[in-house]
């Protein structure tokens, strides 16, 4: 039998899938699993242009198909395995209902007036799949749990970032209104990808507050719970390494394309995962 989990997980070529790789086979099947299950509950919201009302019915279809598959059985054959999966792992179930209320942020809004509301949807479309996985990984002290949080929301804010040009290009703009205003940047500026003195600001503003949350998680992260946590610093360090992509690039995301090759995104793992092995 196919697996579904892995086929999803490979094809994304992501950062989490070579973040992930070098986990033990038990613990590479369950990031694969839980990885596939966020994949294609964002693809309900993200993919195809069918309108809004029908995303609706589909995501609350995939709840319920959720709820059954956590009952005993769901025709969705990687809703059954995340099932297994949130057993074996004790995984609590509240990050997963939770991330779906995320997704369904993103079908009732496209603007954030403050950066409260933002952290709200950062914390629940990423910083839950981060309460996912360190169940996986497995810990000793309640403080991983802040990690995984902080994490989540400096890896989202990092995806905001690099998005900015292609988010707007979907009608939806991430970076808060007040934050706009404060910087004296407006929405037709960014629609129209103005890159000015400006945009420079408000996206040096925004950067740093994304490294204020990577320095929040690594504050977190006790001595104890480093080596189990190798995977997610990895992905750590990759998206660091795209925060300052973006800072080489002067800010300018509209016209350089922000991103981390293969051959990094191995080698950091890799890097990673040698440190760790030999230091913890």
């Amino acid at each position: 039998m196919t697996d579904i989990a892995k086929e999803i997980a490979k094809k994304s070529n992501s950062s989490f899938y070579y973040a992930f790789n070098l986990l033990p086979p038990e613990k590479r099947d369950a990031m694969n699993t839980v990885y596939a299950f966020c994949r294609q509950t964002d693809d309900i919201v993200d993919l195809g242009s069918e309108a809004k009302d029908l995303k609706y019915e589909r995501l609350r279809k995939w709840r319920i198909e959720l709820e059954k598959s956590l009952d005993g059985y769901s025709g969705y054959q990687i809703l059954n395995k995340l099932a297994s999966t949130i057993q074996k792992f004790n995984i609590p179930l509240e990050p997963f209902f939770e991330l779906l209320v995320g997704m369904e942020m993103d079908l009732q809004k496209n603007r954030y007036l403050t950066f409260e509301d933002l952290q709200l949807y950062c914390y629940r479309v990423a910083s839950t799949v981060g309460l996912m996985c360190i169940e996986i990984f497995g810990y000793k002290h309640a403080s991983t749990r802040d990690f995984a949080v902080n994490l989540g929301i400096a890896l989202q804010l990092t995806n905001i970032l690099r998005d900015v040009k292609k988010d707007a290009e979907n009608g939806r703009i991430y970076l808060p209104q007040e934050d706009l205003q404060k910087f004296g940047y407006n929405e037709k500026d960014l629609l129209s990808n103005t890159y000015n003195e400006n945009f420079q600001n408000m996206m040096k503003f925004e950067v740093q507050r994304a490294k204020e949350y990577f320095d929040k998680a690594t504050a977190s992260l006790n001595l104890e719970d480093k080596k189990a946590m190798f995977a997610a610093r990895a992905m750590q360090h990759i998206y660091y390494r795209m925060l300052n992509k973006i800072v080489d690039a002067d800010y300018d995301v509209y016209h350089n394309r922000i991103r981390i090759s293969t051959f990094k995104k191995i080698g950091i793992s890799l890097g990673v995962w040698t440190k760790y092995k030999l230091v913890y």
